[in-house]
């Protein structure tokens, strides 16, 4: 697959427009409009599912900003007869970022955090992420082995643009300190919703699910941290709201693996009502990571599958790759079963 490799240097430019001496008028005088910017980077062909073919890509984490999709993911770089990485044998060393306007053709921003950047962050530790936007900044929350305060740690690195520069802040959100769950590993896989309000809460956790509201500054938590309770959890949560219900998309075990199941709820803090099973276990991957957004009226779940071949690798568990597929609701907020479709979104979403 061909990847075709240009630079756009997108401009931005200040359009005003006169005023005239009626009033019908005046409020065109004061309207501004901007040029979008699309960031510089690598477009890949079309191909797909999975829709990233440069490089394995795990965990996805997507975000609208205005009329374009970015997707946050891991790198995964595990080489057959490797021992070194994350339990298991993973081995994810960055965070990569992908775009779209459309969701059939992709631009890849490549490599834009490692742990290593973080104060306290091990090299080649990266674990699932997400990107929230509000107050015209960008904050992305990382989890990462961290070797000044121990266990994982959840970090915070903040920039001005959707693809960086991202500056990680001195101090983690989340310690392994503040937390006793059932696993040793258990502060990891953050996700983040702002809600109707402004209000921002922060959840995540490993066999046990968190939540907590976060500050103004999106870079402390604000008050106690609470333990959902979450049935049929595992890890990887991803918090959405629909018609005024909180959703919580996360991993649980099911038959071959990990599948993404849902529960939902009236408060962010529970009590939660699992209502079953969205989409069963990935191809070729042990692991499935949810990330569900709004895009043009419609509603898509991104996640992992294992059957993407590379580099003289076949693509397999600890050599994941993301992909995409239209979600649909019934009627009564319920979610409709979802199959994994090798084509993927075929059609330009507009």
């Amino acid at each position: 697959m061909n990847a075709k490799h240009f630079l756009f240097a997108g401009s931005l430019a200040l359009l005003t427009l006169a005023g005239a001496a009626c009033a019908s008028s005046s409020d065109d005088a004061k309207t501004e409009a901007k040029k979008v910017e699309v960031p510089a980077g690598v477009d890949l062909e079309p191909n797909g599912n999975p829709i990233f073919t440069d490089a394995w890509t795990s965990d996805p984490a997507p975000l609208v900003v205005g009329d374009r999709v970015y997707v946050y993911t891991g790198e995964d770089i595990y080489r057959d007869g490797e021992r070194n990485g994350l339990p298991g044998n993973y081995n994810i060393a960055d965070w990569r970022c992908y775009s779209s306007d459309d969701l059939v053709h992709w631009r890849s921003h490549g490599v834009l955090l490692r742990p290593e950047q973080f104060p306290s962050g091990i090299k080649g530790t990266a674990w699932a992420s997400q990107v929230a936007h509000k107050n015209g900044k960008f904050y992305w929350y990382c989890t990462y082995r961290d070797d000044k305060n121990g266990g994982n740690s959840i970090g915070v690195a903040v920039a001005d643009s959707p693809v960086g520069p991202f500056v990680p802040v001195e101090k983690p959100v989340v310690l392994d300190s503040m937390t006793s769950g059932r696993a040793g590993w258990n502060d990891i896989d953050p996700t983040v919703l702002i809600d109707d309000d402004g209000t921002a809460w922060l959840s995540w956790g490993h066999t046990n699910n968190y939540v907590a509201k976060l500050k103004e500054n999106m870079i402390e938590l604000d008050g106690e941290i609470t333990d959902t309770g979450m049935q049929n959890y595992t890890e990887g949560p991803w918090l959405y709201k629909r018609n005024g219900l909180y959703y919580n998309f996360y991993p649980g075990m099911g038959r071959g693996g990990e599948v993404i199941n849902y529960s939902t709820a009236e408060n962010i803090r529970g009590p939660w009502t699992f209502r079953g099973q969205v989409t069963g276990a990935a191809k070729n991957s042990f692991t499935i990571h949810p990330g569900v957004i709004d895009f043009k009226g419609r509603t898509f779940l991104f996640y992992h599958n294992g059957t993407l071949d590379r580099d003289g690798q076949k693509g397999q568990g600890l050599r994941r790759s993301v992909c995409v597929d239209e979600l649909f609701f019934n009627e009564d907020g319920t979610v409709k079963p979802l199959t994994q479709t090798k084509e993927g979104i075929t059609e330009p979403v507009k």
